[in-house]
């Protein structure tokens, strides 16, 4: 395709409607290591423990802080009384435990029997003295990360103003942020402080490791830019103060919902920017929040280049190569765009669920990066039918194509190089300094190929798909 014929604007289609993706209950497995104070109860069938036992098998080391509600026959037709049962399990977790938070997980099996969580949790909250935050995360409604979604849109209802502020939590406030100085001088306290440039609070959501949250926080800082709070907090008697008119930004393409919440309940300001994935993402999320605090960032030209120049033993071994996105993570787009500023190109960009207004910015800097790039628009296929994108895929021959878990033993059977995308979701992807890690699980099964095909093993494999 010649730049004169190439397509001026992105082209979405929608095929089945169908979520070929994990279960979103999944979202537990980072959730209760990043909230420290908290307790997941997933309500659901055994078929939902199976999943959960096997998807968090890795941790079996850690001391999780997750269970089960298992429903039975009893529970389905109505036999058993909810709200007893319920009350039996978080009295029996209060006393284990002792949490600051319980979050219900509903999944499809108390959508399909209409079990009312949101009724019932109020009232076993007040009786037993610790809050219940419900958040749905099932299969029926939801893609593999929304599940993070639904629960941090429930937690963005908890987040303290600074309205009703007791004494007592005054005092707890301040006695935090003398241990959080303790040890300094006090001009060295102030000295920091005056690093920052006088502007409306902002949050940050999404969740992520501590490194990376780290990271994120101190690129703002050398822009003079303080971050107020993350959601969600280490723990969650630490949520950020949401007031009226603060300014709030996500890190992740997959929390629409939580930026909806925030926007329409708590009232505050979304700043739409790209996500900060890869060094061009994260130097225009920077710039975007530099923008509407009326900052001029700094430094930035340097920092991108140096990244890149710090990747391009990576980069050479895909530029000029081919990536299909099958779909299944939400983080497509921004790791799409990524691989086209690295040299690649994107014929489809499959994924299951896509809102046009939140990802707004990254559609638009994934257009541009096309454009810089001198590649073609890739076709962003929304619920993508996989008997059909099978089909696509035979007639384009990718390179690579970056898959869910059921689809990528069957296509490297036929000699198509794939990627998990879960593991982009688990890997730290995000910032300056972890573009490197997105290269290396990008790269891995070409560098593992080309070395099989050395061994004479790729001819063997496509011998046998053709038998």
């Amino acid at each position: 395709m010649t730049a004169d014929t190439q397509p001026q604007t992105l082209n979405f289609e929608c095929e089945t409607g169908n979520y070929h993706t994990f279960c979103p209950i999944s979202c537990v497995a980072w959730l209760y290591q990043k909230i420290e104070d908290s307790f997941f109860l997933v309500i659901g069938t055994k078929t939902c423990g199976y999943f959960l036992q096997n998807a968090m098998g890795v941790m079996i080391f850690a001391e999780p802080r997750y269970a089960m509600a298992e429903l039975e026959e009893g529970d389905i037709s109505a036999q058993l009384n909810d709200y007893e049962e319920l009350k039996r399990l978080c009295v029996q977790i209060k006393r284990d435990r002792n949490p600051s938070v319980i979050v219900w997980i509903g999944t499809c099996t108390t959508e399909i029997i209409k079990m009312d969580l949101e009724g019932l949790a109020p009232k076993l909250e007040s009786e037993i003295g610790i809050p219940i935050v419900v958040a749905r995360a099932n299969g029926l409604d939801y893609a593999f990360t929304q599940g993070e979604d639904t629960v941090l849109a429930a937690m963005a209802t908890r987040c303290p103003d600074k309205t009703p502020v007791a004494e007592t939590e005054k005092e707890e406030r301040n006695a935090i942020q003398k241990l959080l100085h303790f040890g300094r001088q006090k001009e060295e306290v102030v000295a920091e402080e005056s690093e920052y440039i006088q502007h409306p609070p902002l949050v940050l959501f999404g969740s992520l490791p501590d490194p990376v949250v780290t990271n994120l926080t101190l690129e703002l800082k050398k822009q003079g830019i303080k971050v107020s709070g993350w959601l969600p907090a280490k723990r969650f008697t630490e949520l950020p103060i949401l007031e009226e008119g603060n300014y709030v930004c996500g890190v992740n393409p997959f929390l629409s919902r939580t930026a909806t919440t925030l926007m329409r309940r708590r009232k505050c300001k979304l700043i739409g920017a790209p996500f900060p994935i890869g060094p061009d993402g994260t130097r225009a999320w920077i710039e975007k929040i530099c923008s509407v605090f009326g900052i001029e960032p700094k430094g930035l030209d340097e920092r991108e280049a140096q990244i890149w120049a710090g990747v391009e033993d990576y980069v050479k071994l895909i530029r000029g190569k081919s990536v299909f996105f099958m779909g299944d993570n939400l983080l497509e787009i921004s790791l799409a765009r990524f691989l086209i500023r690295c040299g690649m190109t994107v014929p489809e960009i499959g994924i299951p669920y896509m809102d046009k207004r939140y990802q707004g910015a990254e559609l638009a800097l994934l257009e541009k990066t096309c454009q810089e790039m001198g590649v073609p628009l890739p076709k962003i296929v929304e619920k993508p039918d996989n008997y059909n994108q099978i089909q696509r895929i035979y007639e384009l021959q990718p390179d690579l194509v970056i898959t869910g878990m059921a689809h990528a033993n069957p296509l490297e059977a036929r000699g198509i190089n794939t990627k998990w995308s879960v593991e982009f979701t688990f890997a730290q992807i995000h910032g300056f300094t972890n573009a490197r890690d997105i290269l290396e699980l990008v790269t891995r099964p070409l560098r593992r190929n080309t070395s099989l095909k050395d061994l004479g093993w790729n001819k063997l494999v496509k011998e046998e798909a053709n038998v």
